[in-house]
């Protein structure tokens, strides 16, 4: 039993590949493909342009804490010129509470442009990669075409083609057909010529057709009577003077 589903896998497995190889088209495959590759391109070039977006944020909240850094800084050198040293220190424990925060924002900075780089190098190689299968794709795509058509031209030669075939089928039932309506139309004219068919399209009547055809006989006759004497005479054989009567020859 395990080995009759075996068989039927087997079995079905091949006719669904044979009706893939059928619909598949090389052509289409190929562009659908590239659409990946150029999906696959632009994911990374959003990668790219996001990871830029970021370092960017970090920049801009970098020269912020900065300018906080200087205006902690200058509050401070104030509190000390005023005597107030308590305010000062507050100052200057905000301003090394930032400055630790800056350093902070400098390491990612850096691990973004390191990022950044490896993502540029990878846009770059991929679209490289992109570019020269879509050359290579139309190239395929051309001899494909090629081939398709040195294919079609051969099947319409030759004849092995299933349209040259059906059309091949056509004109053999064509001909049969003609042959046929040939042999009716004769037979009819056969027929009709004979009397066995009354032409109903003619306006004689099968009494004049005899009649007529008796008329043509009788003057078939007459020539042929008048042609008989006419040879004769010219020949110079001697006009038959009746039964016993025997030639000049026989009498010397």
């Amino acid at each position: 039993m395990a080995g009759l589903i075996e068989r039927t896998t087997n079995i079905i497995k091949a006719k669904w590949s044979k009706l893939l190889d059928r619909a598949e088209k090389p052509s289409e495959q190929l562009d659908y493909s590239y659409e990946k590759q150029l999906e696959l391109l632009q994911n990374v070039k959003r990668g790219v342009a996001d990871v830029v977006t970021a370092k960017k944020r970090l920049e801009i909240q970098t020269q912020s804490l900065e300018q906080n850094v200087v205006k902690l800084d200058t509050q401070a050198r104030q509190a000390v010129a005023q005597g107030r040293e308590d305010l000062a220190r507050q100052a200057l424990e905000r301003k090394s509470a930032v400055q630790s925060q800056l350093q902070g924002l400098d390491g990612q900075i850096k691990g973004l442009e390191a990022q950044q780089e490896k993502l540029v190098a990878s846009e770059q190689e991929l679209s490289a990669r992109v570019e020269s299968f879509r050359s290579e794709k139309e190239v395929i795509k051309a001899q494909y075409s090629a081939a398709e058509a040195q294919v079609r031209i051969g099947e319409a030669a030759t004849g092995i083609g299933d349209q040259m075939a059906d059309t091949g089928a056509a004109i053999q039932r064509a001909k049969d057909k003609t042959q046929e309506m040939q042999a009716r139309a004769d037979a009819i004219d056969e027929l009709t010529t004979s009397g066995a068919l009354e032409d109903y399209t003619s306006d004689q009547s099968p009494l004049d057709r005899e009649l007529s055809q008796m008329a043509s006989q009788s003057q078939v006759d007459q020539e042929l009577e008048q042609l008989k004497k006419e040879v004769g005479t010219g020949s110079g054989a001697p006009a038959e003077t009746g039964a016993g009567t025997p030639p000049k020859e026989l009498e010397k």
